[in-house]
């Protein structure tokens, strides 16, 4: 069974990490399942918010099961696991709707990871963050030190990373990095997420493309997309089909 489901309510989406007894720690498998949902989603046009939750109260994702990736060569480890678990954070990162991570445990390596991948983040007023790679002989591999840094003090990053520190939940709410504390914080996010409901999807979505631009995430993706949106609309890109379907010369009118 797969250990990451997706639940839809309403106009929201929920992706829920389910294996708790490995404190939600990711394998190949959930990647994928977590990548596939991700696309589903994406094409549903009725969703106007993503929340991404864990289950148990111990972790909301301890980061990557060293079981999946601790006996891979290191082209095999750099090549697949790396790149293929940053691919699907950046995917996340891009989602065209609001994404809320609800962060219910403790939030390690690829845990922290994930919930910096989201837009805003709800925390639990006992869960903590870290970054503890080199306790393992590793380093963040799936965004921790590039995407984490526009969302923290570079001295805030290296304490968690090169020191080994955990940073609370009231700190991290002081820090803008946890828009809340809430000793329910999925139903603190399902409250914000019906906020996202009543307001207009689209203005929203470029709203986010926007604000992206702006802040360095993915910045040329993201000035495209805005850019081919607007031309989309107009009256000369209809031209432009028409033409092509009718194997003509275009009258493009500038419209």
């Amino acid at each position: 069974m797969s250990t990451v489901h997706l639940d839809i309510h309403g106009r929201l989406a929920e992706i829920r990490l389910d294996n708790p007894a490995k404190l939600n720690a990711f394998t190949v498998a959930m990647l994928q399942d977590f990548a596939g949902h991700l696309d589903t989603v994406e094409r549903r046009t009725d969703i106007a918010c993503l929340m991404v939750t864990a289950e148990g109260a111990r972790a909301f994702c301890a980061g990557a099961d060293i079981n999946a990736w601790g006996d891979l060569s290191p082209a095999e480890f750099a090549r697949h696991w790396v790149r293929d678990g940053h691919r699907i954070f950046d995917r996340l990162a891009r989602f065209s709707r609001p994404v809320i991570g609800v962060i219910s445990g403790h939030a390690f390596g690829g845990g922290l990871e994930l919930a910096a991948a989201c837009d805003i983040r709800v925390m639990a007023p006992k869960a903590t963050l870290a970054l503890p790679e080199a306790h393992v002989g590793i380093v963040p591999g799936w965004s921790g030190t590039q995407r984490l840094a526009r969302l923290l003090p570079e001295a805030v990053i290296k304490e968690m990373a090169l020191f080994g520190r955990r940073i609370g939940a009231e700190r991290a709410l002081q820090l803008g990095f946890v828009a809340e504390i809430a000793d329910d914080p999925r139903q603190a996010a399902v409250e914000i997420a019906a906020k996202v409901a009543e307001l207009s999807p689209r203005a929203v979505e470029v709203a986010k493309f926007m604000i992206h631009a702006g802040c360095g995430e993915d910045q040329a993706a993201m000035i495209e997309a805005l850019g081919s949106a607007a031309i989309a609309a107009s009256a000369d890109r209809n031209e432009g089909v028409a033409a092509f379907r009718d194997k003509r010369k275009p009258v493009f009118s500038g419209q």
